[in-house]
């Protein structure tokens, strides 16, 4: 498996990813064909090495203020699951976070243990900006979210 920052060619790969993800279980926000191409230089890839057009996973650095990032969307293809996949790309979010010279990063999520294991701690939701909000509003949970905030200081 090769990690690596997204390509124009991974859109639909990751489209279909999210997409299925989120209709199986929620727990990631749907996203459009828009939003990824418009955002494609904030995620990260994982391809199969033999055939780079299948994409087994993703998750993307979203920069909220000029000191704090959110991992997003991390999705791992269900068959490609406990292989270490989620773990490398919420890594790569992370130094991709120090090489830009933010040092605070959060997640919001329902899978805590796995952002726990990762060194992430959970925060009050009422400390995160509300400019981190925005995307509440397209949330199919929205107003009654379930989602736990988690942060880290890099």
């Amino acid at each position: 498996m090769l990690l690596r920052k997204a390509r124009i060619t991974d859109v639909k790969g990751v489209h279909r990813l999210i997409m299925n993800t989120s209709a199986d279980d929620g727990l990631v926000l749907p996203r459009s064909y828009n939003q990824l191409y418009s955002h494609l230089r904030d995620f990260f890839v994982m391809v199969d090495a033999k055939d780079e057009g299948t994409v087994l996973g993703c998750c993307a650095l979203a920069i909220c203020w000029e000191n704090l990032a959110e991992v997003r969307s991390l999705v791992v293809a269900r068959e490609a699951r406990g292989l270490g996949l989620g773990r490398k790309l919420v890594e790569a979010c992370i130094s991709d976070a120090v090489t830009l010279g933010i040092y605070r990063v959060f997640a919001l999520t329902n899978t805590v243990e796995f952002f726990r294991h990762m060194g992430f701690t959970e925060v009050s939701k009422d400390t995160l900006p509300q400019k981190v909000w925005s995307d509440c509003l397209n949330c199919p949970r929205f107003p009654d979210c379930d989602e736990i905030a988690m942060h880290m200081e890099l």
